[in-house]
């Protein structure tokens, strides 16, 4: 598949990565920022930067960052691999809320649920 602006320098939306890692492991942490910056290259989206939460906390540093740069003017949103990458259950509810407070798009790799379609999405399939 060809990008639609292969040919011309048009900058994509920017968006921030995000990735919940309770323990500090580099390979998985480089793998996982690897496809996120694939996907974004893959749907014309300029990754400006990563952020990993190490901590168990809804309001982490590495979270209140990501909030602060949905805060600029020019942020579309962030992507993450999957939504436990925003924490169980209640804490991903809430950091998702959080996330469309502050303007920003929340972005899956994969797990995302697709629009419905007529009275029964799977039946589109």
């Amino acid at each position: 598949m060809e990008l639609i602006t292969e040919h011309r320098p048009v900058r994509g939306p920017v968006v921030y990565g995000f990735l919940r890692l309770p323990r500090r492991c580099c390979a998985r942490r480089d793998a996982l920022a690897a496809a996120l910056a694939e996907y974004c290259r893959r749907h014309e989206l300029l990754l400006s930067g990563m952020l990993t939460d190490h901590s168990g906390g809804t309001r982490s540093a590495a979270f209140t960052g990501l909030l602060d740069v949905l805060a600029l003017p020019d942020t579309y949103g962030v992507v993450v691999p999957a939504p436990s990458h925003l924490g169980p259950k209640a804490m991903a509810a809430e950091r998702e809320s959080l996330i469309e407070a502050a303007g920003g798009r929340l972005l899956l790799l994969r797990g995302e649920v697709p629009p419905r379609v007529g009275a029964d999405w799977r039946a589109a399939r």
